[in-house]
């Protein structure tokens, strides 16, 4: 029978947050609201741009591994997502090798070519970095906007003392409560911004260096007229021949014992 006013009583604490919303009025409400939308906002533009690395990371190990199999560089983009990163670098340094053809003043092919590549990689590394300066943002202001809600909390607390003449636990819990809620609703909204701008930031900053690394390896196959490769690749041919060496080395020293023999 008396078990259910515990559940009667912490739905009626007059400590809570909505306690607290609903004693501190329309600007505790509205510096919640603030905080709330900081944080669905920081978290969303994280998980997009999570996918959105994810997505350029599967194609650079694509790019390492059909990419430079292929015999020319048509052949390689084909195997590659059309809309993705690495198939924009390609198709933006085939496209430049079409329009350097095309030029009426004398310009070099290398530098035209390093331009262009250099165009398209800052065009996808600015893509990757647009909403970063959200989280910048509310990494930084979210503690003072958590800061302004305490300050209105404790300035609640000061004229309820004032109005009541003492400074009891009853008249100043509310405000107070309030204070420290909007304190640490700025930092619970702040710490996880600041630590998702780092983060993604250092994703982006290897990606950028793959994305250059492959860049470099285009232009280089382009200028030399397809007769350079990346030493990666160089380096797995050079390595499958040495797989067949021994076969050989042993049929060698075979037909050696055997010719010893007699």
């Amino acid at each position: 029978m008396a078990a259910p006013a515990p559940a009667h009583g912490s739905a009626d604490n007059p400590y809570g947050i909505v306690a607290a919303l609903q004693q501190g009025g329309i600007i505790a409400q509205i510096t919640f609201g603030i905080m709330v939308i900081m944080s669905v906002g920081s978290w969303y533009i994280f998980f997009v741009k999570l996918i959105e690395q994810q997505k350029i990371i599967k194609e650079g190990r694509r790019a390492r591994t059909l990419f430079w199999q292929s015999p020319n560089l048509r052949d390689g983009a084909a195997k590659l997502d059309k809309n993705g990163a690495y198939r924009q670098i390609v198709d933006d340094g085939l496209i430049a090798q079409e329009q350097h053809n095309k030029l009426t003043d004398p310009i070099d092919q290398h530098d035209w070519m390093l331009n262009s590549l250099a165009r398209s990689q800052g065009a996808i590394t600015s893509k990757l970095s647009s909403g970063l300066a959200f989280l910048a943002t509310v990494g930084s202001t979210a503690p003072f906007v958590g800061l302004f809600g305490t300050v209105v909390g404790i300035y609640r607390a000061l004229i309820r003392i004032g109005a009541s003449g003492q400074a009891s636990i009853d008249a100043v819990a509310g405000p107070v409560g309030e204070s420290l809620i909007m304190t640490a609703l700025g930092l619970a909204v702040a710490v996880p911004a600041v630590m998702q701008y780092n983060w993604l930031m250092r994703r982006n900053k290897s990606i950028g260096e793959e994305l250059a690394r492959f860049a470099n390896d285009v232009h280089g196959y382009m200028i030399s007229g397809g007769s350079v490769r990346p030493a990666a690749t160089a380096a797995r041919g050079a390595a499958a021949k040495p797989a067949g060496a021994p076969a050989g080395a042993a049929t060698t020293g075979g037909a050696a014992t055997s010719t010893a023999k007699p």
